[in-house]
């Protein structure tokens, strides 16, 4: 596990790096990018092999059997999150978005109110305005950098017409890992309001030492019957491009409606994303995530203590993820101004605060699952890019 190796993605149809000058202007020859969440670094080497055997194989059919899928996803559920998952529970979508597209057309209907609580990923939001519904915000609290949730204003808010509730546990941008209390708060919300609870823990196995992540379904047995659980390998093992994700479903009735939604649209598996899923969910990837946490936690310190010496900028402490989360208001800048500096002068291509909706506004996304010394550059561009407040 080499996470130092410099592997050359560019001409390789990456969307991170062969999409950089497209969509932000920085050019491919020197940019660093750090905006789409995924990784530079190789997935476990079990998950390289399953893939060649498949290509010595040499025919690519149909998948079928997915005992031993379901097997993994069960194995890794229970030693790596204490939590017992039946495999008539499990639908396989092609990646998470998808999976929340799915859940958006069979809980609610075209004028429904979904609630999101902003800043959130931004995928999110354009699902839910493409469905013909509409976003409701509840936005954080930003409380000296640590995000909170304010229940009080957020029952102040619902008017009866929204349908769904959307949580990111962990949370992206922010990095926070909900706590038991915050999560039961979340719980209770949604029973107030009758709204559909789904839980997208994709981020749930990126949490860095000292933290721990609770499972939505281990925290009130009372929501079983409006929870939806959404988790994925591809964020964990950096195999997002074979676009496979999971929709555990605990409640009978609930299942019932997905699967009704999921056959009308003649949806069916991904053989390669089966595969690489099942070896990722392995003692060997176990070790993997580990040592990446580790390494990881590394680059975060790096990075938030040379961009927080900045004047001005302010990293939130991330519990979870690979995003850094970094506030941009201390400059006093307008945000056309820090991105220019950032995009045009560093020449890093990040993602931009305000499509994570309210809240985000002043910050900026950065991806830190990048070789150390890729991390070292961009702080030190930064730095430069903003040396007059020094």
């Amino acid at each position: 596990m080499n996470f130092d190796e410099i592997i050359e993605r560019r001409g390789t149809h990456s969307m991170k790096w062969d999409m950089m000058e497209p969509n932000f202007g920085v050019p491919a020859s020197d940019g660093i990018p750090m905006w789409v969440a995924d990784m530079d670094f190789r997935p476990p080497q079990g998950v390289s092999d399953a893939i060649t055997a498949m290509v010595d194989n040499g025919i690519y059919g149909y998948f079928g059997d997915d005992r031993a899928y379901k097997d993994a996803i069960g194995w890794w559920m229970r030693t790596r999150h204490d939590w017992q998952v039946d495999p008539a529970w499990i639908f396989t979508t092609h990646g998470l978005v998808n999976g929340t597209a799915l859940c958006v057309s069979t809980y609610t209907a075209p004028g429904d109110g979904v609630v999101l609580f902003t800043p959130v990923y931004h995928a999110f939001a354009r699902i839910i305005r493409a469905s013909g519904r509409q976003v409701v915000e509840c936005p954080l609290i930003n409380r000296d950098g640590h995000y909170e949730m304010d229940f009080d204003a957020y029952d102040a808010q619902m008017t009866g017409t929204e349908k769904m509730v959307i949580l990111c546990s962990p949370h992206n941008p922010g990095g926070r890992v909900w706590t038991r209390a915050e999560l039961q708060g979340v719980a209770d919300f949604a029973k107030r309001h009758d709204l559909v609870l789904v839980s997208d823990e994709i981020h749930h196995d990126l949490v860095y030492p000292g933290q721990k992540h609770i499972v939505m379904d281990l925290v009130d047995d009372s929501i079983r019957d409006r929870l939806v659980m959404m988790s994925s390998a591809t964020k964990s093992f950096n195999i997002a491009g074979c676009h496979i994700g999971n929709v555990i479903i605990p409640d009978e009735t609930l299942r019932q409606k997905f699967a009704a939604t999921q056959n009308a649209l003649g949806i069916s598996p991904n053989a390669f994303g089966m595969v690489m899923a099942t070896a990722a969910y392995s003692p060997e990837g176990a070790e993997w995530i580990d040592a990446l946490m580790d390494y990881l936690d590394a680059n975060r310190r790096l990075f938030d203590e040379g961009v927080n010496a900045i004047p001005g900028l302010a990293s939130m402490p991330l519990e979870s993820t690979y995003l850094a989360w970094v506030d941009f208001a201390g400059t006093g800048m307008s945000k056309e101004e820090f991105t220019a500096r950032v995009e045009q002068d560093a020449h890093i291509a990040i993602n931009h605060g305000p499509a994570f909706g309210t809240g985000g506004e002043s910050f900026l996304r950065f991806n830190l699952a990048t070789p150390r010394a890729r991390v070292q550059e961009a702080v030190e561009r930064l730095q430069r890019a903003f040396g007059d407040l020094q």
